[in-house]
């Protein structure tokens, strides 16, 4: 077994195709299939299946992908403690952002690390809350920013800030800057037409779970996924929507939405930067987790 034959697996079984996994990789299909078998070979165990549809793990398979992330994760981990003793920092490190945050996160962060980690990688990856705990746990994040994120074995949660949803309507052409109206009573809200993400969209879940507390809940009549495409058809007309003040003010046209406040206290949704207490991080994931967590309370904080 070497750790070009656990690079070939772990490509294959993540991505469930052998053809994806050579592209991941920029590998030969045949190259990456011959270090596939000669790894069963070694191991004298089926690790992988074909099916119409790709590849599938076997229960060895499934076994043996924990412990080969755990030791390419390792091998990293060495690589970089090696490159600190040479005054830097390098790896690569793969972050999970829900799509709002990511709206306002993405280009601010980016310079970020560039600017304090030049020699290592970063790799943002948009998705659920849900979605990206379950990758966290898989070894494809390493770090995350989640709504609402739940205690799982596993996991380890940082709590940051607790984000405001407003209301967010279109504003009438014509209409001028006014004094921000008194917060909305819930049960006014469940009168409105809402343009909402599908489940299992956490701030979805958290707006009707919050309603549901209120013996209220949304009239929901578009779900569609992606703040820029509820925030052109709120524009149009089509709905209200539940949003992040950052999430609109860095829209293209911000001056074209007017926003609510709902309830007193404020609606607010927790953030918290969670990650995997399955593997030791490395100073590179522990240097991005702590720039992470400064960007989301600088720049999701409340306006």
């Amino acid at each position: 077994m070497d750790l070009q034959q656990l690079k070939s697996f772990v490509a294959v079984a993540e991505q469930a195709s052998f053809t994806r996994g050579a592209q991941v990789l920029g590998l030969a299909q045949p190259a990456l299939s011959r270090h596939i078998r000669s790894l069963e070979v070694a191991l004298r165990q089926t690790l992988l299946t074909r099916n119409g549809r790709g590849a599938v793990t076997t229960d060895a398979g499934k076994l043996l992908l924990e412990h080969a992330r755990g030791i390419l994760h390792q091998v990293a981990r060495a690589h970089e403690d090696l490159d600190q003793l040479r005054g830097g920092m390098s790896g690569r490190v793969a972050l999970g952002l829900p799509p709002s945050v990511a709206r306002v996160l993405t280009v601010p962060l980016t310079r970020a690390f560039r600017a304090e980690l030049p020699h290592a990688q970063l790799s943002i990856r948009e998705g659920l809350s849900a979605d990206l705990a379950e990758s966290l746990l898989n070894g494809r994040l390493d770090i995350a920013v989640l709504y609402n994120a739940q205690a799982t074995e596993g996991l380890q949660r940082q709590a940051l800030i607790d984000e405001e949803l407003v209301l967010v309507q279109a504003r009438p052409p014509g209409l001028a800057e006014e004094p921000p109206p008194p917060p909305m009573e819930w049960r006014e809200l469940a009168k409105l037409a809402l343009v909402t993400p599908s489940r299992p969209n956490a701030i979805r879940m958290h707006l009707e779970a919050e309603m549901a507390r209120h013996d209220c809940q949304p009239k929901v009549v578009l779900e569609i996924d992606g703040v820029s495409a509820i925030l052109d058809l709120v524009a149009d007309g089509v709905g209200s929507a539940m949003l992040s003040r950052q999430a609109v003010a860095r829209s293209t046209k911000p001056s074209a939405y007017q926003l609510r406040q709902i309830g007193s206290p404020p609606f607010t949704i927790a953030l918290s930067l969670v990650s995997s207490d399955r593997r030791a991080t490395t100073p590179t994931q522990q240097h991005t987790a702590a720039l992470v967590g400064h960007m989301v309370r600088t720049h999701l904080g409340r306006l």
